[in-house]
């Protein structure tokens, strides 16, 4: 579904295109059977923390009506500006989430605002500065990409008629599909598609771009286009969720990041702040003989948790060594130096940063190629 604003929705669904968001209605997957009393609520609830976000959520909830819970009171907070990695296994509430964030499905409980505002009730007004694409686009197969796009536009009250060429063609240009604009979109391959997505969400200028897997179906080159695209989203002041399986993606544009984890948030914050918190590490590949020497050697150097790597994908006569180095330890060079003074044996040595996948496998017990 390519969400592209509120104010074109009634329209657009008519018409059978799922290119607009509607204001808290469930699409036609499965919903609770019981009344939602804890959907969002307006005015009273709101903090100066929730003005400041662009997503803020308290609480938020879904219980289908089988009785599974999807999301288990989750607190997301999006700061203003940020790109914010949104990551979790297959299954941890990830999609479900950012359908109850569009109004698409009907929380249980808790409350929503975006870009300050409380959900849904100021989502005519909200929903027309967000723009999203949600698992995947649906457009018209046997109309061009740039006829979609007009269609979308056209379905948007709030658009200028006299400006639709420009703007469509602009947007098509923007996501690297100027070529095949007048190509029907049923020749599209999976990465055009993809594109056309993210075209729609650029009709017109956005405060909050939900991007739900972006570079799905993308070759290398699409991917760096899209990462180059988020960049400039975010130069331009926008604020953006990205939900992504791609880690080297996430780290590479993210600022902030959360982890979801069996419905629930599992941590949020600053990337750089967040991976930070598990240190620096020092990583020695020496020679069986240098082993017990080298372990000395970090040791005296009062270097923290200082062991044997079993788990290094290293050959068995080269063993790898690791140890803390905290702000106050030598610096690298130095401790480099201090072992070969030892008669350690160097094969190789490095600082290893920490990093977003192995926080990512503490926090889930799961590889991030599972991850959605």
């Amino acid at each position: 579904m390519t969400t592209t604003g509120a104010a074109g929705a009634r329209a657009a669904a008519t018409a059978g295109q799922s290119g607009a968001v509607t204001a808290a209605q469930d699409s036609p997957r499965p919903v609770d059977a019981r009344p939602t009393t804890g959907q969002p609520r307006a005015g009273g609830d709101r903090t100066p923390d929730d003005a400041a976000a662009a997503v803020r959520t308290r609480g938020l909830t879904k219980r289908f009506a089988t009785g599974q819970v999807a999301v288990d009171g989750l607190d997301l907070h999006v700061p203003r500006g940020a790109v914010f990695g949104f990551l979790g296994p297959n299954g941890s509430g990830k999609t479900t989430t950012i359908r109850m964030l569009l109004g698409l499905v009907r929380p249980t409980a808790g409350t929503v605002h975006l870009l300050g505002a409380p959900m849904p009730d100021a989502a005519g007004r909200v929903l027309p500065r967000v723009g999203a694409l949600v698992e995947g686009p649906a457009f018209h197969p046997y109309l061009s990409g740039r006829a979609n796009l007009a269609r979308l536009d056209a379905a948007d009250a709030t658009t200028d008629p006299r400006t639709r060429v420009h703007r469509t063609g602009e947007a098509l240009e923007r996501v690297g599909l100027g070529a095949a604009a007048d190509k029907r979109y049923r020749q599209y391959s999976l990465g055009m598609k993809q594109r056309l997505g993210l075209a729609a969400a650029l009709l017109r200028p956005r405060d909050l771009l939900v991007l739900d897997e972006p570079t799905n179906g993308l070759d290398p080159q699409g991917t760096r286009e899209v990462r180059h695209l988020v960049r400039e989203l975010a130069d331009g002041g926008a604020t953006v969720l990205v939900s992504s399986h791609l880690l080297t993606e996430i780290e590479q544009v993210c600022t902030h990041v959360g982890i979801m984890g069996r419905g629930r948030l599992l941590l949020q914050g600053p990337r750089a702040e967040l991976t930070a918190r598990r240190g620096v590490h020092v990583v020695v590949r020496t020679t069986p003989r240098g082993v017990q020497p080298g372990l000395a050697e970090l040791r005296r150097l009062g270097l923290p948790d200082v062991r044997v790597d079993g788990h290094a994908a290293a050959p068995a006569d080269e063993p790898t060594l690791v140890a803390g180095l905290p702000d106050d330890a030598p610096p690298p060079q130095a401790v480099a130096a201090a072992l070969v003074r030892a008669g350690v044996d160097l094969v190789a040595f490095e600082v290893r940063r920490p990093s977003l996948e192995e926080l990512f496998v503490e926090l889930t017990g799961e590889g991030f190629d599972v991850a959605r």
